[in-house]
């Protein structure tokens, strides 16, 4: 039975939006005391109305939007923070996609004629430019609207801006302020995304928010993946030091008060791991949906409206080809096991050297390329001092701990589709085994190549975990 405080709230309809909305100005622009009191005000009487209550209604569009506003335009941390949390809760509990049943004759997949999008629903992404948001002037009104591609294409290339600043600027609440709105901007193409991908329906996946936005000629596709990639690594290398951006030198030259000062810093150590986190899965978005186009591709279901899209994967080992450098902290950083495998995998097989006359023997076909066939390379001397003349043995290293890493993680994981390891235990650790003795084989292989090398603590890392493994089965 329907809620009676319901039913007269819908009743009233656009005078209880309005009574809502008349709480804050979105035009004002001073940060005053008052101001910001409207704005809490404002954000608790959405969640009363919509997140609240047991019978809770859809925020409207406006509404939506004025609590987006908030997110970009806030100037203290309470504000920001809150905003962005109420954000998160209406997207979870009114997703603009979802399924009203699963099928369970196959647990996971949904079918895709009940697939339910809620087109009036609001969203924060749009691909068309109308009543899109204009990132570096954000002002007034429109810092409420939904961002288009070129708009979050300014908003990655900020955030890569200001990361590579020095840590007496980053005590600007924006660094935070940009972190989050990615973060929930992630979380849209997430509840659109994987909806869709539960289809297993190239032409209903086709259809996704993320797809349809990667495909936009206001794309700028590969640029934009590279400053993807460029912000994940510098979030690498600085989130450690977060805490330290807040420095006693700048402290008089800040607006903020001391207080607010250290409660930024704390929230930029936590903020700044949470968009680690929400960049990889926004990489991880694509490189599975380019696996879907892929296999689609394969089964003849695209056509020429699909157009043509670099796969993720080549961009990022591209830029890793380019700079070594980028190696380590995109791999430490990295943590989804499946796409980086592949990622090491492939790395790995551009510069183990082939047979030069292939033989039935010899021949290396794609389906070899594995992890598994990379050790057995490198337990082989020849084949090792080739490769080390062509990669830093250092990086060598890195690229066979982390790939062992991941490989030991889909091993480990229950019911993992694509594990090729037994599922009776006693078979499972015998293959767990022969990887660990290729991993031992490998780095010994390294040190008798070039006795000047010196085993980095994550090769000494992976080296201990091979042993202990061997030892399990002794």
């Amino acid at each position: 039975m329907e809620n009676p405080g319901t039913s007269n709230m819908r009743l009233k309809g656009g005078a209880f939006e309005e009574n809502i909305l008349a709480i804050f100005d979105a035009s004002e622009t001073k940060d005053s005391q008052e101001s910001r009191d409207d704005r809490v005000a404002f954000l608790s009487a959405v969640r009363a109305s919509s997140i609240v209550s047991d019978y809770g209604t859809p925020p409207t569009s406006k509404m939506c939007k004025g609590v987006f506003h908030i997110l970009r335009t806030g100037k203290s941390l309470e504000l920001i923070m809150v905003s962005y949390q109420l954000l998160i809760e209406i997207n979870k509990r009114f997703p603009r996609v979802f399924f009203p049943k699963e099928d369970k004759s196959k647990p996971g997949s949904y079918p895709s004629s009940e697939l339910v999008v809620v087109e009036e629903a609001w969203s924060p992404i749009v691909v068309s430019v109308d009543n899109a948001s204009t990132f570096n002037q954000a002002t007034g009104k429109q810092s409420g609207d939904p961002f288009d591609p070129s708009s979050f294409y300014c908003l990655i290339d900020e955030l890569a801006e200001m990361l590579s600043k020095t840590k007496s600027q980053a005590s600007d609440v924006k660094l935070l302020q940009n972190m989050l709105v990615f973060q929930y901007l992630v979380t849209a193409f997430e509840g659109d995304f994987f909806p869709h991908k539960a289809t297993m329906d190239w032409n209903i996946e086709r259809k996704s928010l993320l797809n349809v936005f990667l495909g936009s000629r206001k794309t700028n596709y590969k640029a934009l993946m590279k400053n993807c990639l460029t912000v994940f690594c510098q979030l690498s290398q600085l989130k450690n030091e977060l805490d330290e951006y807040i420095v006693c030198e700048e402290i008089a030259e800040s607006s903020l008060s001391k207080n607010c000062l250290n409660s930024l810093s704390i929230a930029l150590v936590e903020v700044g791991k949470n968009t680690c986190t929400s960049m990889e899965k926004f990489m991880v978005m694509i490189m599975e949906l380019d696996l879907s186009r892929n296999k689609a591709d394969l089964a003849g279901h695209t056509t020429r409206a699909d157009g043509f899209r670099i796969p993720l994967v080549e961009i990022i080992l591209d830029e890793l080809t380019y700079n070594e450098d980028m190696v380590p902290q995109f791999l430490q950083i990295f943590t989804e096991p499946k796409w980086k495998l592949e990622i090491v995998v492939q790395y790995l097989w551009k510069y183990i050297p082939k047979p030069s006359v292939r033989t039935r023997r010899a021949n290396v076909s794609t389906e070899d390329e594995t992890f598994s066939a990379a050790l057995k390379c490198f337990s082989n001397k020849a084949t090792t001092k080739s490769t080390i003349k062509k990669i830093d043995s250092d990086i060598v290293q890195f690229l066979l701990a982390h790939g062992f890493q991941a490989q030991l993680s889909l091993a480990l994981s229950e019911g993992h589709s694509e594990d090729k390891i037994a599922c009776h235990e006693e078979e499972r650790l015998s293959a767990l085994v022969d990887i660990c003795q290729s991993v031992i084989s490998a780095f010994d292989c390294l040190r008798n190549t070039d006795e000047h090398i010196e085993i980095l603590s994550v090769g000494k890392e992976a080296l201990f975990t091979a042993a202990t493994i061997i030892s399990m089965k002794s």
